[in-house]
């Protein structure tokens, strides 16, 4: 049995799944991944990871709505989501957890901007996760 804790990453392109993995690399952590929405919260809902990373722009469904339903699960809704987006560097626009509160009715418990910085990811796994 693995007592790595579990993160699921999330997201429909795979060099982002790539670059999380290796910046969490290190055997501290058991990494599982889902390429569109419906298969993340399908993972979410059978492995019961200890964190999720969520892209917000994914087919099928996407992150806000990936979200809503894992905090509208009572067994995944204490599960920490960190939100990622690559929309700030493309359209200059910046959303906050607590934009995202408004919208959701519920707020992240972090927001990562694309591209991602490894030691900012890290440090918010690590505090989430309480490493």
């Amino acid at each position: 049995m693995n007592d790595c804790p579990k993160i699921l990453i999330a997201d429909d392109e795979q060099e982002c799944i790539d670059f999380v993995y290796a910046a969490l690399e290190g055997g501290l952590y058991e990494i599982i991944s889902a390429h569109d929405g419906e298969e993340a919260f399908n993972i979410a809902q059978q492995e019961k990871p200890n964190l999720i990373i969520l892209d917000v722009q994914m087919p099928k469904q996407d992150g806000f709505q990936v979200f809503s339903q894992l905090r509208n699960d009572d067994g995944l809704a204490d599960i920490p989501v960190i939100m990622l987006t690559g929309i700030g560097e493309r359209t200059g626009i910046k959303t906050s957890s607590s934009d995202m509160a408004g919208y959701l009715g519920s707020e992240p418990e972090a927001y990562i901007d694309k591209p991602i910085e490894p030691a900012i990811l890290r440090q918010t796994v690590n505090r989430l996760l309480k490493k």
